[in-house]
């Protein structure tokens, strides 16, 4: 039976790549984005254009427009709704809070109520490796407290997560939450370290490495997040939190080197102290998502690393 997937923040990074995936395996898909200018809004249209390439509509419009979020999930007679939509951006939320709630927050309960009022769309929305906030259990499990966040960004992903339960528990709705961590990758989020540092390097400028550059974080190349996504999709749970993360974190000074490799530039590095909402090390435990998704991320550092600045220089440069 073909799926009919609608997919908020399509014309988002991973949104726009899912859209690809799903698309070219058969699924009948739509878009759905309001092109905000957290970041230049060019990168979301030219994606959007790409799409649109390849066949794929993306319908302009805010979660928070409720008539047009329903009446676009029952034209596409959706059967799995991906909700990528969000404000994203951890140090943007300490001066932009009201933001995250509204998209993520009141966003994502207009996604819930539209699934409450038609109960066979199966959710499957974003969450992020940032609940786990203060937690120093390594590495991180499914099933470890996350009532810690550093961020703004994080509470309102949590908040998602708590809003999924309660609906699941109230109105049985199938909903399944994707714990992301440090997604990269060509048409990736310019407000993103490796896309900042990859600018300044080829700019001839000074990139910034916080906490002393003593960071670490699970690099996960966007193709094995998209596979994970789709293996979600596909599982239909009525209840289920998953990691989707490389479980190879790699050093912030590690991964400098081998992005300065592919660039063939060295970076002037600027050592800086850490920053409010940010947390040293992430690391994904995916055992769960192994055994109930077949989750197996496939690309190295190195590899992932080159696809980004191949598609840089050609766009961006």
């Amino acid at each position: 039976m073909t799926k009919h997937v609608f997919i908020t923040g399509a014309a988002g990074f991973i949104g726009y790549h899912l859209a690809k995936f799903l698309h070219s395996r058969g699924d009948k898909v739509l878009g759905y984005d309001s092109f905000n200018d957290y970041y230049t809004p060019q990168l979301k249209r030219d994606r959007a254009l790409d799409l649109k390439k390849s066949g794929i509509e993306v319908i302009e419009g805010d979660i928070c427009n409720v008539p047009l979020l329903q009446q676009s999930l029952k034209l596409h007679k959706t059967t799995d709704l991906a909700h990528l939509a969000a404000q994203a951006g951890v140090r943007y939320s300490l001066s932009h809070p009201q933001a995250y709630v509204k998209a993520n927050i009141d966003g994502f309960v207009n996604i819930l109520e539209a699934c409450r009022l038609h109960p066979e769309i199966k959710l499957i929305y974003a969450s992020s490796s940032s609940v786990y906030g203060l937690n120093t259990k390594i590495p991180f499990s499914e099933n470890d407290r996350t009532d810690e966040p550093a961020s703004i960004y994080a509470v309102t992903k949590k908040t998602n997560e708590l809003l999924a339960f309660t609906y699941h528990h109230l109105y049985r709705i199938p909903v399944t939450g994707l714990r992301f961590f440090t997604v990269y990758g060509p048409w990736g989020r310019p407000d993103m370290s490796y896309f900042l540092f990859a600018k300044a390097i080829l700019a001839n400028q000074p990139i910034q490495l916080f906490n002393q550059g003593q960071m670490v974080r699970d690099f996960t190349y966007i193709d094995d997040i998209v596979e994970g996504i789709a293996a979600a999709i596909d599982l239909g749970a009525q209840h289920e939190i998953f990691n989707l993360g490389n479980h190879q974190p790699v050093e912030l000074l590690q991964f400098i080197e081998i992005l300065e490799k592919a660039l063939g530039k060295k970076a002037i590095k600027k050592l800086a102290p850490m920053q409010p909402g940010d947390v040293v090390k992430t690391y994904a435990d995916i055992e769960h998502s192994q055994k109930m998704l077949g989750f197996h991320p496939k690309t190295t550092l190195e590899e992932g690393v080159l696809h980004f600045v191949k598609w840089y220089r050609a766009y961006a440069t």
